[in-house]
């Protein structure tokens, strides 16, 4: 498990959120909606697989506006399999961004045309990193984009630290900001009151997204696959969360 993350021991499950009323209360609202023609996304990941996690399904409808779309990868992801001798940070330094390529793939996004950013920083190590990334995001932003961060209290150490720094660009650059839970699915129960539930909106998908979505997020194999006793990073209940038939937002 990794040091740097809040994570239950089986996480919960889709069949629960499906009683929850704040979720199903989160207003529905499409693409169009969020990012209208000619409006630019700023989408920051902590980890290759996370801008899948995070927006796969939206990311698929972006398909013909690779100009509009503007993808930062915070890290390389070498810190995922602490301690394994198979999945070294080495190792993995070199697999997940290439995971993350097959995947964007995957969504059948034309990479010549996306504006994707490596920023290599330590796996971990982003709270020491948020000055830099404030500045960084502060430069690359426009006024009218939209920045889509992971949530801010998502339980985890990085994730955490990019929706800080997203915050402060978004309010610096008078952009729009949105915030994604990731492993709050995993952690949080469905009418948990640390969520800021006000804030939630679901972002329609529809079939042929969600089934690019999947696909995408099979790239990522080291995040998948079981090392000898060593379960998978990514929990089977919070993939299911993940790939439901919309994305939940805050704004």
């Amino acid at each position: 498990m990794n040091p740097n993350l809040i994570q239950s021991s089986n996480g919960t499950p889709w069949a629960a959120w499906q009683q929850g009323a704040h979720l199903a209360r989160a207003t529905w609202m499409n693409v169009q909606q969020l990012l209208p023609a000619g409006r630019r996304l700023v989408l920051i990941a902590p980890h290759p697989g996370d801008e899948i996690l995070m927006a796969g399904g939206l990311l698929a409808n972006l398909r013909g506006r690779e100009d509009d779309l503007v993808l930062i990868s915070a890290t390389d992801g070498e810190g995922s399999h602490p301690g394994c001798a198979h999945w070294t940070e080495h190792r993995l330094r070199r697999q997940r961004p290439l995971e993350s390529r097959q995947a964007l793939q995957a969504l059948d996004l034309d990479l010549m045309r996306l504006d994707w950013r490596r920023l290599n920083l330590k796996d971990g190590g982003l709270p020491r990193e948020e000055a830099f990334l404030v500045n960084h995001l502060t430069q690359v932003l426009r006024p009218d984009d939209v920045l889509m961060a992971t949530w801010r209290d998502d339980g985890h150490c990085d994730h955490e630290a990019v929706g800080r720094a997203a915050a402060q660009a978004a309010q610096a650059r008078k952009a729009q900001l949105v915030e994604v839970p990731v492993w709050a699915w995993d952690w949080a129960q469905p009418d948990d009151p640390r969520l800021p539930w006000a804030r939630a909106h679901r972002l329609q998908l529809d079939e042929a997204s969600v089934a690019r979505k999947r696909k995408a997020l099979a790239a990522h194999v080291s995040q998948l696959q079981t090392d000898g006793p060593r379960p998978a990073v990514l929990p089977v209940n919070l993939q299911e969360c993940l790939l439901q038939p919309f994305e939940l937002v805050l704004l």
